[in-house]
C-alpha cells in the first residue's frame, strides 16, 4: 500500500496540515511530497490530471487521487475508521463538519492579514483593518461558544474539528493578539498534540512568497 501527500513546500497549508494530522492520527505510513507554490508546481500536467483540480494538498492512494482535504479527512476515516477523526454521536459529527466548513469559507480579511505564513515565519508589521478585525472578533465569537469552560476539546473525543480550529485560532495568538484565556488555552493544549506537533516542528525551508 502506497500513500503519498502532496503538500506545500513550506508547511504552511491548513488544508495540507488538516491531511498531515489526520494520517498521523490514524498512525498510516505516508510519504510528504512537497510542491513549491511559487514555482507553481501544482500546475504541472501531469498533476493537475491526477489530483484533478491541480490544489494542494493532493492524497494519492494507490492508484487512487484525491483533493481537497475535507474530502481526504473523510475518505481515511472511512477507509481507516480507528481511531475516528470526527465524532462518533450524529450531532457532534454534524457540528466538526460545519465548523470545518465554516473555517474554510469564511474569515477571508483574516485569512489574507494574518496569512499562515504568518504562523512560522515573519510575523506582519500592519495591524488589522476594520475587516480584519470584524473577523477576528467573529472567529472568537464563535470559538467562545463552541469551547466549553474548561474543556480541551470540543466534543466527548478529540477530532480533526480541534486541530484546524486550534490552527486558525493561531493566526490570532502566534500574532500576539489579546485572546481569551479559555480559548488560547484550548488552542495551546491542542499545539501540543503529538501529530500537531509533528507539523509545527516541521523543518521549513526559505519562504518565498507566492
Amino acid at each position: 500500500m502506497s500513500m503519498i501527500l502532496y503538500v506545500d513546500a513550506h508547511y504552511v497549508s491548513p488544508y495540507a496540515f488538516s491531511c498531515w494530522v489526520a494520517l498521523k492520527e490514524k498512525q498510516l505510513p505516508f510519504e510528504a511530497r512537497p510542491l513549491q507554490i511559487a514555482t507553481q508546481d501544482h500546475h504541472d500536467p501531469i498533476y493537475r490530471q491526477r489530483s484533478l483540480t491541480g490544489r494542494i494538498p493532493a492524497f494519492a492512494h494507490d492508484d487512487f487521487w484525491l483533493s481537497e482535504s475535507s474530502a481526504i479527512v473523510e475518505y481515511l476515516d472511512e477507509l481507516f475508521p480507528s481511531p475516528h477523526l470526527m465524532p462518533k454521536e450524529s450531532k457532534q459529527r454534524a457540528r466538526a463538519r460545519q465548523v470545518m466548513a465554516w473555517i474554510r469559507s469564511d474569515l477571508m480579511a483574516l485569512r489574507e492579514e494574518r496569512p499562515s505564513a504568518t504562523m512560522f515565519y515573519t510575523r506582519p508589521t500592519k495591524p488589522l483593518s476594520e475587516k480584519g478585525e470584524a473577523a477576528a472578533n467573529n472567529l472568537l465569537r464563535v470559538a467562545s461558544t463552541l469551547i466549553a469552560d474548561g474543556k480541551n476539546q470540543l466534543f466527548d473525543d478529540w477530532s480533526i474539528a480541534d486541530a484546524d480550529l486550534a490552527f486558525v485560532l493561531h493566526r490570532l495568538i502566534a500574532n500576539g493578539y489579546d485572546v481569551p484565556e479559555k480559548i488560547r488555552h484550548f488552542a495551546t493544549t491542542q499545539w501540543q498534540r503529538q501529530s500537531i506537533r509533528s507539523w509545527v516542528e516541521q523543518a521549513r525551508i526559505e519562504y518565498q512568497p507566492y
